[in-house]
């Protein structure tokens, strides 16, 4: 019989095992009173805690009289899996009152889960008992507090740690390395990288997505990242699936797409994570047809499975391209696998069917979240103001704030949209107003703008340009172009005068100001200014576009084609009535926030969208080009 359990567990062991298979061999052991063995105990915790079973976990661990640290350490590393980080913390607190002391693996375990937790004092605190505990110059434990110090941006305290130990192994190299470009010192990682080898410890491919992520997250040089590129070449990591992914998501940063497509294509099984790099790096780039293509792609292969932050990226790509087609199709997506009680991605498809201008459908999600965020709720303000719907999006603020949710940045962005929306000059004061003094929430370029841009609209342009006199310098120059605009609308040359040459101050090279004040000229009848200006715009060359327009331009033939393939049948199922005619795509006035009764079967049907391969089946030639 004994030899038998070993057998299955050593069986359950293997990936992939189910709950049920897991709570058979729980029963088989449990008569024979094995499962009271720390051993037994500690295998079955380890197995329920691999299928998201916390409490059967924690049922089995409480029935167990004797708990080896082991055990332990299975439990509480269960609970940091799982994010509850302040439950694993609270059962190491009940190990510390136990006869069993921690180790090396169980201090490394709470480490990790303080710093997920941001709990700098109790990580601190565990900083002391490791050292009490003669565990200071312990490897693991040493790695664990880098790694925790970093994520907490504390490098002082990590490198403390580092070079406080005689000893360094690869893990802890690694650890400080991915440590300094975590915290923005791209420079310093390469140093330590430099000396690494000259210590004659040899990297590995962590420690080359360490350097390379780090390189994105200090916005360094590219040159830095293709020298990168040419060493882990060289050392041949490059096809290695966690080295090309932080490849692909570096040339994606730098929208250097070609790049990482090559990197993407080179990779013989890419992994979610450089799927979900190349698909945001196109979205980023404006290529939002390629984005929903690759995404496809990855639908069509059996084996592998979009995650929360992947769903969201193509969302908005859907959202950008106002492609309503292929974002229901993703809906369909989410629902079939299980992702619609994500509030990240319920967030991300609210957002893509307002902008996509079904309003009805972006309540119907809000409507059926589990659970609501403050970024779902400022999803759903700013889709309301888009549409036109200021004085709704007023009560979900209400509400929000009526369900103690605190509302943020972009939650006063959102309300200060929805008054330029439906030209609400002293709504958007009073807003302004609390964000600052009420909610303490210091303005942004974006607030700023949006101010600019009301006072504008009620034609009070000298308010609005002593209100720019009065911010804190040196001023955006988003915040003087929306001015600039605000007396392009209103013909006051005088005014946009003055205006652009503030602008051209900031940003000489930039000629859409230029532009613009030609335009004013035109209006006004000035006609010798608008030669003599444009005149200037040919002899300087200067860009008539901005960068992200330029990308735009560039890259919009690339997109449409598969839209156009997409909405090719007007709509088939989001756009149709019941007597088979087409409908307008018209907005339906706002009466509650509740899905109207002619739109509920579109949005029951949604689910099922994902299941028919309409786009295989429907546009062949299309996606073979």
């Amino acid at each position: 019989m004994l030899f038998q359990i070993h057998s299955l567990l050593s069986e359950l062991s293997k990936p992939h095992q189910t709950i049920l298979k897991t709570k058979q061999i729980h029963a088989l052991i449990a008569k024979t009173r094995l499962s009271l063995d720390p051993f037994f105990a500690t295998k079955l915790v380890r197995f329920y805690a691999h299928n998201d079973d916390l409490c059967s976990a924690h049922n089995l661990f409480d029935e167990t009289p004797a708990r080896s640290v082991f055990l332990w350490n299975s439990i509480i590393r269960a609970y940091a899996r799982a994010r509850k980080f302040n439950d694993a913390l609270s059962l190491f607190e009940r190990m510390l009152g136990t006869e069993t002391k921690p180790d090396n693996f169980t201090y490394a375990c709470v480490v990790r889960a303080c710093c997920e937790n941001f709990d700098l004092d109790v990580m601190r605190l565990v900083h002391t008992r490791v050292i009490v505990s003669g565990l200071g110059l312990d490897l693991i434990c040493g790695s664990a507090l880098v790694t925790g110090y970093s994520k907490l941006y504390l490098v002082d305290e990590a490198s403390k740690v580092f070079y406080g130990m005689p000893e360094r192994d690869l893990a802890l190299w690694n650890s400080m390395v991915s440590g300094y470009g975590h915290c923005g010192l791209c420079n310093k990682g390469l140093e330590l990288f430099s000396w690494m080898r000259h210590m004659g410890q040899q990297p590995d491919g962590y420690t080359l997505v360490g350097l390379i992520s780090g390189l994105v997250d200090s916005h360094g040089l590219l040159s830095v990242g293709q020298g990168l590129h040419g060493f882990c070449l060289k050392s041949g990591f490059d096809r290695t699936v966690h080295v090309g992914s932080s490849l692909v998501s570096m040339y994606s940063r730098f929208k250097c797409m070609d790049s990482a497509n090559i990197v993407f294509s080179s990779l013989l099984q890419p992994d979610v994570v450089a799927w979900s790099s190349l698909i945001t790096g196109y979205s980023q780039c404006g290529e939002y047809g390629k984005a929903l293509l690759y995404f496809w792609k990855l639908n069509m292969e059996m084996d592998k499975k979009a995650d929360p932050i992947l769903i969201s990226a193509v969302l908005e790509a859907a959202a950008r391209s106002t492609n309503a087609r292929f974002g229901s199709e993703i809906h369909g997506y989410v629902v079939r696998h299980g992702f619609e009680s994500n509030v990240m991605v319920s967030s991300a498809l609210i957002d893509m069917y307002f902008k996509c201008g079904f309003t009805c459908l972006g309540i119907g999600v809000f409507e059926i979240m589990p659970e609501r965020s403050t970024i779902s709720y400022n999803c759903l303000i700013s889709g309301l103001g888009l549409n036109g719907m200021a004085y709704q999006a007023f009560e979900m603020f209400d509400e929000m704030l009526v369900v103690g949710l605190k509302p943020d940045d972009s939650t006063f962005s959102a309300l200060l949209t929805a008054c330029c929306h439906a030209g609400l000059l002293n709504d958007g004061w009073e807003i302004f107003r609390r964000m600052k003094y009420e909610f303490s929430i210091q303005p942004r370029t974006e607030h700023y703008v949006h101010m600019v841009k009301l006072l504008g609209m009620a034609g009070e342009l000298e308010e609005a340009y002593n209100f720019i006199l009065c911010l804190p310098k040196p001023v955006d120059s988003s915040i003087w172009g929306a001015m600039l605009s605000c007396c392009d609308g209103h013909g006051n040359s005088e005014l946009a005068e003055v205006v652009s040459q503030q602008l051209l101050e900031n940003e000489p090279k930039k000629g859409a100001y230029r532009v613009m004040l030609s335009n004013i000229y035109a209006g006004d009848g000035r006609w010798d200014d608008v030669q003599k200006l444009r005149g200037d715009i040919a002899e300087r060359g200067v860009s008539v576009f901005s960068c992200d327009h330029q990308a735009e331009a560039a890259n919009i033939n690339a997109s449409m084609w598969l839209q156009t393939a997409i909405f090719h049948g007007a709509f088939s199922v989001l756009n149709s009535n019941e007597n088979g005619g087409s409908s307008s795509l018209e907005v339906l006035p706002f009466q509650s926030l509740s899905i109207p009764s002619q739109h509920q079967k579109q949005f029951e049907e949604i689910s099922s969208l994902g299941n028919q391969p309409t786009l295989q089946n429907s546009f062949p030639n299309c996606f073979q080009t």
